[in-house]
């Protein structure tokens, strides 16, 4: 059986690194829900608002640990017998984001939150891509948002990099095209090129020459971002399985 393979048509993208100097600009967000977000929840709404052109749209919220941090405070006050904030706790869930953008923007359209471990933004794609699928004409923005857990915690294997990323899915605006690979560890090879992958579909003879090997990154988060920035292929190895995306430049 061939290795899963979905192409999305990206529009627009963003990303926020967690090491910037100075805070994400989300100036659209009223000052009384800004000065409650947490820095994960502004950095996510930055990449977000820079990626919307349009009212409406379908969001896709992805990560691993969420408002894991806001959540750790709630349970040391519980434990110090002290008092829990009921925004707090509102803010706290993995779609608090999702809320604060669609209200923020008057957009009723769907949201959901997906949270997959160490391979949660490999799954993300795959929602995106789903829900495009589903209905091409109405775009779809994928927003991925992690920071490492508490120390409380101990050792995360695997642990995710800090920072957002937001891709919009749009089959009219696009201006480039997103090949995402998953492979058994054990089987997997170089990603094939997209032009290998659309001929295939079609049932024609594979004539592409052979990609070069992916470059591997820590995270999934440092891989995709390295493919968006510089259009090379890259890879991330997890559990037993490794993940591979390429960048293919729209026609003129």
């Amino acid at each position: 059986m061939p290795d899963p393979h979905w192409t999305i048509p990206v529009a627009r993208w963003s990303c926020w690194p967690a090491a910037a100097s100075a805070p994400p600009d989300i100036g659209f967000i009223e000052p009384i829900v800004r000065r409650r977000l947490s820095t994960l929840s502004k950095a996510a709404l930055k990449v977000a608002h820079d990626c919307v052109a349009r009212n409406e749209v379908r969001v896709v919220f992805a990560s691993r640990h969420g408002e894991l941090r806001r959540t750790t405070d709630i349970l040391r006050a519980i434990s110090a017998g002290e008092p829990v904030s009921p925004t707090a706790f509102s803010l706290s869930v993995l779609n608090a984001m999702t809320g604060v953008f669609g209200i923020a923007r008057g957009d009723r359209s769907a949201a959901s939150a997906i949270s997959a471990g160490a391979e949660t933004l490999g799954y993300a794609l795959l929602e995106a891509y789903a829900q495009h699928a589903t209905e091409p004409g109405a775009p779809v923005l994928l927003v991925y948002a992690d920071e490492p857990a508490d120390t409380a915690y101990g050792t995360i294997e695997d642990e995710v990099q800090g920072g957002a990323i937001a891709i919009l899915l749009d089959d009219e605006a696009a201006t480039g095209r997103l090949t995402c690979t998953r492979s058994a560890a054990g089987e997997a090879q170089a990603a094939p090129p997209i032009e290998a992958i659309e001929a295939n579909q079609a049932g024609e003879t594979n004539k592409a020459s052979p990609t070069p090997p992916a470059e591997r990154f820590a995270t999934q988060s440092q891989a995709l971002l390295h493919c968006l920035e510089t259009g090379a292929t890259t890879a991330w190895q997890g559990a037993g399985v490794i993940w591979h995306w390429s960048w293919h430049d729209r026609a003129a």
